[in-house]
């Protein structure tokens, strides 16, 4: 089980160190990689999003799962529709979170990334939806791992973790708007990229606490009640085993 874990988290972190560290050193490192950034910075993410969908596509998943993905995926993205008229007050990223802390960091993806994707046939596609699906699925993930190594966190520490993640969403869309649309690049036009969109990551952050301190927990619970039922026990015949003990497996 800790072995498990290790790799787990060895898994995503190098998949983090990536998505963070190549971008700072094509674009102070490389005067291609900076001319071009806002193509090789989208492309990158779509890189990423394939390489996370093939990994999961190839990986043993029950058809429940896949179900509850996708419902929970839709749930994510059409609550996000009513609230598109207030700047940056939404349901989604908490919903994703809570779904990826009960689901673990797989189906945080999954739900983040569907919820942004589906979200936008409503509200408008465009080259910020890779970033959207991207910076969700990692909100999901996160929440997993926190699921996984931290699952008595408390609700201190889940509103901390959706307020933080109303900035990091944020400052990764801040990510896009500034290799895309900002000239020249460099630390100053990124600090004022952020600044320009602070006010707008804390209604996020805020909305996201609020959200939780509301429905979080009871919506945590169903949640969990419903992970259990996708679950089976297999129980060994005594007559042929000595070992009392059951397995569970998921469904």
């Amino acid at each position: 089980m800790l072995r498990a874990k290790s790799n787990l988290l060895l898994r995503w972190g190098l998949f983090l160190t990536l998505v963070v560290g190549l971008p700072a050193v094509m674009i102070w490192g490389n005067s291609l990689f900076a001319r071009y950034w806002a193509l090789f910075a989208t492309g990158m993410v779509c890189a990423a999003l394939f390489s996370l969908y093939l990994r999961f596509e190839q990986s043993p998943v029950s058809t429940r799962e896949i179900g509850v993905i996708a419902v929970l995926g839709m749930i994510a993205a059409i609550s996000r529709v009513p609230f598109a008229a207030l700047p940056n007050i939404q349901p989604a990223t908490f919903m994703v979170i809570a779904s990826g802390f009960v689901f673990g960091p797989r189906a945080g993806f999954m739900v983040g990334s569907t919820a942004a994707v589906v979200s936008n046939f409503f509200l408008g596609q465009g080259p910020w939806t890779p970033w959207q699906m991207l910076a969700w699925g990692l909100a999901g993930t996160t929440a997993g791992l926190i699921g996984v190594f931290h699952p008595r966190i408390g609700r201190a520490g889940m509103v901390s973790f959706n307020l933080l993640w109303g900035y990091l969403f944020g400052w990764l869309m801040n990510l896009w708007f500034w290799t895309a649309l900002i000239h020249p690049l460099n630390w100053n036009s990124f600090l004022v990229t952020c600044a320009a969109g602070f006010w707008f990551d804390t209604l996020h952050a805020l909305s996201n606490a609020g959200f939780y301190l509301v429905f979080g927990p009871k919506l945590i619970k169903v949640l969990k009640r419903f992970r259990q039922k996708l679950q089976y026990t297999l129980v060994e015949n005594p007559a042929n085993s000595t070992n009392d003990k059951a397995d569970t497996f998921p469904a």
